[in-house]
């Protein structure tokens, strides 16, 4: 049977493996010791069930980094009979997967059922489409059962084929309590954790690592490695040795209080005021504390649309593609996508016309009466509706110069106070847009001023 080697998520090292790093003698040996996953590992959910029958079939395991897709396939190394391949997409290519079906196919014939072959392809989304191509008839005649990872989404990144024959099992990022978890078992593991030095973790310097991590176990039991030698005969981590470990001093930042909400405040009026560095500032300071990356990348999608606008349209694309990258990518590389989205906020033109519009409209359908669609603008379409008068005198935009016919679209009455909703300013794209409803609709300066007062 073989089995993971070091440094690829490898199975768990003997006990009496006292050299070995603290992550690595960690490692889970069973579905019970795997941190987080509740959702996927608890007893009766059907991925533990298929484990601890040794009825895996092909299945996709779909997560961000440090979640535990390879550790569970450790697990699955030590508790299955099946022969177990592991497999890097990152390392290996197509030839050297060849190689392994043949092997199984080899196996398969030989022994029937018992020569079954579990493959791990780790990274799997490193394949291209045609190369992962190469799984699917194996995977389809049952030479080989395949466990793919990957940290992108399946629905773009794996063969719609192969994702069709294999069953897909979502991660979660481990939260700080998950981290915590490993971090106090490994304190309190007398057989393969620091246990028999009987070290004291001060609430601090604990509350330091788990947030230090990100969310990555191995990380947090390096740190922890590292802090418990240099806590040398004291036995004592305290907060300044929790940095040392780590390599970084710890930020003075509550999470749930002030510090929180201010920091962040203090972040989008950055941005808002078009202050690049102080926006990028507050970014880093946020990413240092150990803030989740994803609130930061939820709050810059929400600036893009109310502080900027349609100043900059391409503001919320790049927002979004940066809480995208932070989902798939994960810390520490999507700081540079969150400062790279941050930078480019604050320094574009800003407007927050979009957002003056929807409060007044919104304002509108709370508190002023609804007359009805007119019927020029209601559906037409159906048996009966022309004796309803419905679309009468509706006039057809594309059958006028420029795309334009001018007629009423809003009920009567509205907007209430005879002013527009949506008031373009003169800031960048939107100025153009300014000029544009202008010409149409002969809106002016004096007139949206007159509105205003």
């Amino acid at each position: 049977m073989s089995l993971f080697t070091e440094g690829e998520g490898a199975a768990p090292i003997a006990a009496g493996a006292a050299s070995a790093p603290l992550a690595a003698r960690m490692r889970p040996r069973n579905l019970d010791e795997v941190a987080g996953q509740k959702h996927l590992l608890a007893p009766g959910k059907p991925l533990r069930r298929a484990i601890e029958q040794d009825n895996l079939r092909s299945a996709i395991f779909w997560g961000p980094p440090g979640c535990g897709k390879s550790t569970v396939a450790a697990v699955i190394a030590l508790t299955t009979k099946a022969y177990f391949e592991n497999f890097s997409a990152v390392t290996g290519g197509v030839p050297e997967v060849r190689k392994i079906i043949e092997a199984a196919r080899v196996r398969r014939k030989a022994y029937g059922d018992k020569g079954r072959t579990l493959l791990f392809v780790d990274e799997i989304h490193r394949f291209n489409k045609a190369q992962q191509d190469a799984f699917l008839p194996h995977v389809e005649d049952g030479t080989v059962i395949l466990i793919g990872a990957t940290t992108e989404n399946p629905y773009f990144s794996v063969n719609a084929p192969l994702l069709s024959r294999a069953r897909l099992f979502p991660f979660q990022a481990l939260t700080e309590e998950d981290i915590a978890e490993v971090v106090d078992r490994a304190l309190t593991d007398t057989e393969r954790g620091l246990g028999a030095l009987q070290l004291t973790l001060e609430p601090d310097a604990r509350t330091f690592l788990v947030g230090a991590a990100s969310g990555d176990a191995r990380s947090s039991l390096n740190a922890l490695d590292l802090a418990a030698s240099l806590a040398g005969a004291t036995r004592t981590i305290t907060l300044e040795l929790a940095e040392e470990a780590v390599g970084r001093r710890a930020i003075g930042y509550d999470k749930e209080g002030d510090a929180h909400y201010d920091i962040i405040s203090a972040f989008i009026k950055s941005i808002r005021g078009s202050d690049p560095d102080a926006a990028v500032y507050y970014l880093a300071r946020m990413l240092e504390a150990g803030e989740d990356p994803r609130f930061i990348a939820r709050r810059l999608v929400i600036a893009a649309s109310e502080d900027i606008g349609n100043a900059d349209p391409s503001a919320l694309p790049l927002a979004i593609a940066a809480f995208s990258a932070t989902e798939k990518i994960g810390l520490p590389e999507c700081s540079l996508n969150l400062a790279q989205a941050t930078l480019y906020l604050a320094s574009a033109p800003k407007s927050n016309a979009s957002t003056v519009a929807i409060g007044r409209a919104t304002e509108d359908v709370r508190n002023a009466p609804f007359p009805g669609v007119p019927k020029h603008l209601r559906d037409s379409h159906y048996k009966g509706a022309k004796a309803l008068g419905h679309g009468a005198g509706y006039l057809y935009p594309h059958d006028f110069p420029g795309s334009f016919a001018e007629q009423e679209y809003l009920p009567e009455g509205l907007p209430v106070d005879g002013r527009p909703y949506y008031e373009p300013t003169e800031n960048g794209v939107e100025a153009k847009i300014k000029a544009r409803l202008g010409r149409l609709w002969g809106r002016t300066g004096e007139e949206e001023s007159a509105g205003k007062e």
